[in-house]
C-alpha cells in the first residue's frame, strides 16, 4: 500500500496502476458527540471491509464527532477525543486504506481554529489530510461559525504521494465542496470549484465524505451533481453519505460510485446503515474509468412520498433512541393528522411502545372518539380515553369572575387544548415516554394551533409535511403495496373517516378548520411559495390567481406567529426550508411583505 504517485495528470502513468480497486463505502449512522461508539462503528466498518476484501473505505463527513456538532465544537475534549480516535484508527489501517472525517485543529496562526477534515490513513498512521474549503451558511448550515476554510488543491506540483493508496491519487472533498458545480448548480455560492482543483492537480479518483441531510427529491440532484463531475474531469467518483436522524435533520445515505462517464457503478441503501463494498474501475489501457467485468450492488433509492414516509419513521426512530427515550405518547383526536402521527410511531418503535390517548370534551364527537380507537385496535397500540370536561369546567369556574361580561371567544377554547397538552405531559412524565406533537406545516405556519395546548411535546413529528402531504401519507400508508405497515397489517391502518372527514378542532359547535383557513390546497400554495422560496405577494398573487386578498391574509398570519414557532418542539425536516433553525425570522418586526401588517398579533 501507499506506493508513490508523484505524476500530475499524465495519462502515459495510468497504465502502471491495477484495471480495479476493490473499495467500500462505509454508511455510518453516528451520535452526535458519542465519539468513542462512533469510533467503534468506523472500527466495525474498517474490519468488515477487510473481511471482504477492500483496499479502501470512505467514512462520512465528520464520522466520528457526528454531523451537525454544533457548539461541540466549541469544547476542547470533543476536539482532542476526536483527534484522539482517528490516530487509534489510523494504527488499525495497516492493510487497508481508510478515509474518517474529523475535526482538527487548525495549523494557521490567524482565524478560526479548527478544520472540517477527511484523514486519509493507511501504513498505519495519519498519512495525509485533505480539509474542506467550501464552508456553508445557509439553511440549516453555519459552518463558518467553527471553521476555517481549507486550502484548495495546489496545482502544478506533483500529486501528494501521502494521498494515494494502491497507487491511486484520491481527491477528497467534503461535502459542500461538490456543490459549486458551474454545470449543474444555477447560482454558484463560491468562486472556486474544488473538484476541479482536485482533478487539475493529478486526482485520479474523486471521493466526496458527506453529511448532506434529507430533502425530499434532494437526491436525484446530488446525482446530477456526481455525474456532472465525473464526466467533467473523466474520473470515477466515490460518495459517502451519513445515514440517520440527528436532532431536527434526517440523513438518507445513498451513497453510490460512478465511472469516469458517470455511469452508475455501485449505490448503497437508503435510510439504513449499510456497508457498500464493489469494485472500482481505475484507469487502464482502455482510458480511464473503463466499466469493470463484475456485477455491483445496486440499489434503488425510494422517491417521492414514499421517501418522505421512510425519513420521517428514521427521524422519529433514532430522535428516541438517541435521546433515550423507548416508548411515546401521542394524543388521537380522530383527525388525520395524529391519525399520521399514531402510524408513523408505531412504525418507528413497535405498536407496544406507544400510548394513544383520546381527551373528549363537550364538543368532541363520538365518531372522533370510535376513529381514534379504531386507529389504535388496527395499529395494536394501547389506547387510554381520559375526558377533560371535568377539569374544563373547573378551569371556566375558576376563570369567571375575571372574564364576567365578556363574550366568549378562543381563550376559552384554547383551554381545552391546553388541558389536553397537561394530561399529555402528566403521562409523560409519569411514565418517561416522549411526548409527540401531531401539528403540521400547514397549521404551524399560520399559527392554527395553541402554545401549551397541541404544541406541547418533545418532537413535532409532522410539523414540516403541509396538510395536502399529510393526506398523502395517509393514502400510500393504507394503499401503496410498498407500503410497510400495510404489509405488516394485511391492509389499511388508518380510518378512512379520518381521512375524508372535514378538518375540523372540535373546540366549539360545529367548528371547521375552513371557518379560519382558506381551503388547505390554497393555503399550502401560498405556505411553499411564501416560506420555502421567499416569493414577494404580487408574485404569488400574479402566478397561482388565488384572491389577493386570500394571499395577504395568509402572509399576515404567517408572519405574526412567528413567536409561536419559536417556541415549538424541534421538528423532523424533509422540505427545503423547515420551521426551526434553519429559518430565522426576527419576532418583533415591521417589514411590509407588500401587505399592510396592521398592528396587534395573533391570539396565543
Amino acid at each position: 500500500m501507499g506506493r508513490p504517485c508523484s505524476h500530475r495528470v499524465n495519462r502515459l502513468q495510468s497504465d502502471r496502476l491495477e484495471r480495479a480497486m476493490r473499495v467500500a463505502l462505509a454508511q455510518t449512522n453516528p451520535v452526535v458527540g458519542d465519539i468513542r461508539g462512533n469510533t467503534e462503528l468506523i472500527r466495525r466498518a474498517i474490519h468488515g471491509a477487510k473481511e471482504q476484501g477492500a483496499r479502501l473505505v470512505v467514512f462520512p463527513e465528520l464520522s466520528v464527532i457526528g454531523y451537525p456538532p454544533k457548539d461541540l465544537l466549541l469544547k476542547p475534549a470533543a476536539i482532542e477525543q476526536s483527534v484522539q480516535a482517528v490516530q487509534e484508527l489510523a494504527g488499525e489501517c495497516t492493510d487497508i486504506g481508510a478515509i474518517i472525517g474529523y475535526p482538527c485543529p487548525s495549523d494557521k496562526p490567524l482565524g478560526r481554529t479548527l478544520y472540517n477534515a477527511a484523514a486519509v490513513c493507511f501504513g498505519g498512521r495519519v498519512a495525509h489530510r485533505w480539509v474542506k474549503a467550501l464552508l456553508p451558511t445557509y439553511d440549516v448550515f453555519d459552518e463558518r461559525r467553527y471553521f476555517e476554510p481549507g486550502p484548495l488543491a495546489p496545482l502544478g506540483s506533483a500529486f501528494p504521494s501521502s494521498a494515494c493508496v494502491d497507487g491511486a491519487a484520491l481527491g477528497v472533498s467534503i461535502c459542500e465542496d461538490m456543490w459549486n458545480d458551474p454545470t449543474v448548480v444555477p447560482r454558484q455560492l463560491y468562486y472556486e470549484d474544488p473538484i476541479q482543483h482536485l482533478a487539475e492537480a493529478g486526482a485520479r479518483v474523486l471521493v466526496n465524505c458527506s453529511a448532506s441531510p434529507f430533502v425530499v427529491g434532494k437526491h436525484d440532484f446530488r446525482m446530477e451533481l456526481i455525474r456532472s463531475a465525473a464526466r467533467r474531469h473523466r474520473l470515477p467518483m466515490l460518495f459517502c453519505n451519513q445515514v440517520g436522524g440527528n436532532d431536527e435533520l434526517v440523513f438518507d445515505g445513498n451513497s453510490c460510485a460512478v465511472d469516469a462517464q458517470g455511469v452508475l457503478l455501485a449505490h448503497a441503501k437508503d435510510f439504513e446503515e449499510d456497508l457498500l463494498v464493489f469494485e472500482l474501475p481505475l484507469a487502464g489501457p482502455g482510458g480511464p474509468g473503463e466499466a469493470a467485468a463484475v456485477r455491483n450492488r445496486i440499489e434503488t433509492p425510494r422517491r417521492g412520498i414514499e421517501s418522505a414516509y421512510h425519513a420521517l419513521v428514521l427521524g422519529l426512530r433514532d430522535y428516541c433512541r438517541k435521546c433515550g427515550f423507548k416508548s411515546v405518547v401521542v394524543g388521537l383526536s380522530g383527525g388525520v393528522d395524529s391519525a399520521l402521527t399514531g402510524a408513523l410511531a408505531v412504525a418507528a418503535l413497535g405498536a407496544d411502545n406507544v400510548l394513544g390517548v383520546a381527551m373528549p370534551s363537550r364538543y368532541s364527537s363520538k365518531g372522533s372518539i370510535d376513529d381514534a380507537r379504531e386507529l389504535a385496535r388496527r395499529l395494536g397500540m394501547r389506547f387510554e380515553v381520559i375526558p377533560i370536561e371535568r377539569a374544563h369546567v373547573a378551569m371556566e369556574q375558576t376563570l369567571s369572575p375575571q372574564f364576567k361580561g365578556l363574550p366568549p371567544d378562543t381563550t376559552e377554547e384554547n383551554l381545552q387544548a391546553r388541558l389536553r397538552g397537561m394530561v399529555l405531559m402528566a403521562l409523560s412524565n409519569k411514565f418517561g415516554s416522549l411526548l409527540v406533537s401531531t401539528g403540521n406545516k400547514s397549521e404551524l405556519a399560520v399559527g392554527y394551533c395553541t402554545l401549551y395546548g397541541d404544541m406541547a411535546g418533545g418532537l413535532a413529528v409532522i410539523n414540516d409535511v403541509p396538510k395536502m402531504m399529510v393526506w398523502e401519507l395517509a393514502r400510500w400508508i393504507n394503499e401503496s403495496p410498498a407500503s410497510p405497515l400495510r404489509q405488516r397489517y394485511g391492509g389499511p391502518v388508518i380510518p378512512e373517516s379520518s381521512i375524508a372527514k372535514v378538518p375540523s378542532a372540535e373546540l366549539r359547535p360545529n367548528q371547521t378548520d375552513q371557518d379560519t383557513l382558506p381551503p388547505y390546497a390554497l393555503l399550502d400554495q401560498i405556505i411553499e411559495r411564501y416560506v420555502e422560496r421567499d416569493q414577494p405577494v404580487a408574485q404569488i398573487i400574479a402566478e397561482t390567481g388565488i384572491d389577493p386578498e386570500t394571499v395577504r391574509r395568509v402572509v399576515r398570519m404567517i408572519d405574526r406567529n412567528e413567536y409561536k414557532r419559536q417556541q415549538a418542539a424541534p421538528g423532523l425536516k424533509i422540505t427545503g426550508r423547515a420551521f426551526g433553525f434553519g429559518r430565522r425570522m426576527p419576532i418583533a418586526q415591521r417589514f411590509d411583505n407588500g401587505v399592510l401588517l396592521g398592528a396587534g398579533a395573533a391570539k396565543p
